[in-house]
């Protein structure tokens, strides 16, 4: 598959990165030579140091045969236009990052696909959507919805205390069931369990399970005793805390340590509509915390643009007794010594948006996909199409290779736990966990296909 990316930031080189592991033909495209930095070198990539937005840079790049264009530079209205030029040239399907929340709502995507984009993508929206779920458990690490809670993933740190512990998961998750283990991160390995194996004490766990059982999960991993999140210190008053403390549920209450004085005169013209508090100060000032209650705060959420500071930040308000803390990690080098230090929830804008474009070079009908950085696996909602392999036997006789299982189904709005005997019929929404790098083998079961 061809992909030309129109800027070399950290979503354009990340994705970059991540398109050449995976032996598609990439063209990544920068006017600044320096952003570009050897990755043609270092990468199996094609480094083009041009405009983006210039016509013939476009055409020589090969964008008329290209399967996905991506606008990810810094400039909204640059990957508006790149997208729309490259659509023009012939371009099968175009993204562009954003910055607009406008640009959003349901009824302006019609005139953004009439110009030829046929998906936005804004980092900042996705990770505060990550954040704001991680926040109302408050002893998970990471919580994803699908169909509005139809399943529900949920991550979670196994401490003592847990009942689950040292059985074999096919004396746990049988067909009746309420809950399925679909991805274990133990030390530095990503295990994608089968029946014989067992969860252990400090394991980082995969549930899937429906929203109505939620606090079954919560009784049975010994979690009760974790107090409920009212209270939120956001270090950091970025584009991702406006947006974070704008979704925020209404039961929340967030004050902003801002240590910018001009930034916090803009929050509070941002926020005028929001309880959300804006304080001028430094997040790290263990004065400034006890002053505005960090004692009495549930959740500590760290989102400046620098990971050590946001690590270290969330280290001080747990020794301070904040249970549930929230980095913004975007060195992804730093991600694995952050869960190291026990930081709860961590999120990285670009592989959030780089998720969402990824599952546009599908050729299967992908509605989701998610990678899971802390356990090295990927999670996507497949539709199963009509003929697909997948629709033709029962889940324990598909052959599916080694790292893949499915976790659930969603069937006419309803949350089904799949098991060996579940047969999977043709418009389901399918969660399918994996290792990385095997998503494609995963959609070869999904695709409509007459041979098989």
């Amino acid at each position: 598959m061809k992909v030309v990316i129109a800027g070399a930031g950290a979503v354009g080189t990340h994705l970059s990165k991540l398109l050449s592991t995976e032996h598609h033909d990439c063209v990544l495209i920068d006017d600044d030579e320096d952003r570009l930095g050897g990755m043609d070198s270092n990468y199996d990539i094609m480094a083009v140091n041009a405009s983006p937005t210039s016509i013939k840079t476009l055409k020589d790049a090969g964008v008329g045969s290209a399967d996905l264009f991506v606008g990810v530079t810094r400039y909204e209205s640059r990957n508006i236009t790149a997208c729309t030029l490259a659509h023009a040239l012939g371009a099968k399907k175009t993204v562009a990052r954003i910055d607009n929340y406008e640009y959003l709502s349901p009824q302006n995507l019609p005139f953004f696909h009439d110009l030829g984009i046929d998906s936005l993508v804004y980092p900042e929206v996705l990770a505060a959507t990550d954040i704001i779920n991680g926040l109302k458990l408050s002893w998970v690490r990471q919580r994803w919805d699908v169909h509005d809670g139809a399943l529900v993933l949920l991550g979670i740190k196994l401490r003592e205390g847990c009942e689950i512990l040292n059985q074999p998961l096919k004396d746990l998750c049988g067909p009746d069931d309420p809950y399925h283990i679909v991805a274990i991160k133990r030390n530095n390995d990503t295990i994608i369990p089968g029946g014989m194996d067992e969860l252990q004490l400090h394991d980082l766990a995969y549930f899937m399970t429906t929203s109505e059982y939620i606090p079954y999960i919560r009784k049975i991993v010994g979690k009760e005793h974790y107090e409920d999140v009212h209270n939120v210190i956001i270090m950091g008053g970025g584009k991702t805390a406006v947006r974070a403390a704008l979704t925020m549920p209404d039961y929340m209450n967030a004050k902003i340590i801002e240590i910018d004085a001009a930034r916090c005169e803009r929050l509070n013209q941002l926020l005028a509509s929001n309880d959300a508090m804006v304080i001028h100060g430094d997040g790290r000032d263990l004065g400034l915390l006890n002053e505005e209650g960090i004692r009495h705060t549930q959740a500590f959420v760290a989102l400046t643009g620098n990971a050590e500071t946001n690590i270290l930040a969330c280290l001080t308000a747990k020794k301070l007794g904040v249970r549930k803390t929230v980095a913004m990690v975007e060195n992804l080098d730093y991600v694995s010594m952050a869960e190291g230090l026990d930081i709860g929830t961590i999120i990285n804008k670009k592989t959030v948006a780089a998720s969402h474009i990824f599952q546009m070079m599908m050729k299967a009908d992908v509605r989701n996909m998610r990678s899971l950085m802390m356990v090295e696996a990927d999670v996507a909602e497949f539709v199963a199409a009509e003929g697909s392999k997948v629709t033709r036997k029962p889940v324990k006789d598909l052959g599916l290779p080694f790292g893949i299982t499915i976790g659930g189904l969603v069937r006419d709005g309803k949350g089904i736990l799949v098991n060996g005997n579940t047969q999977i019929t043709p418009g389901d929404s399918v969660m399918v966990f994996c290792h990385k790098h095997q998503l494609e083998k995963a959609e070869k079961y999904f695709k409509k296909s007459l041979l098989w």
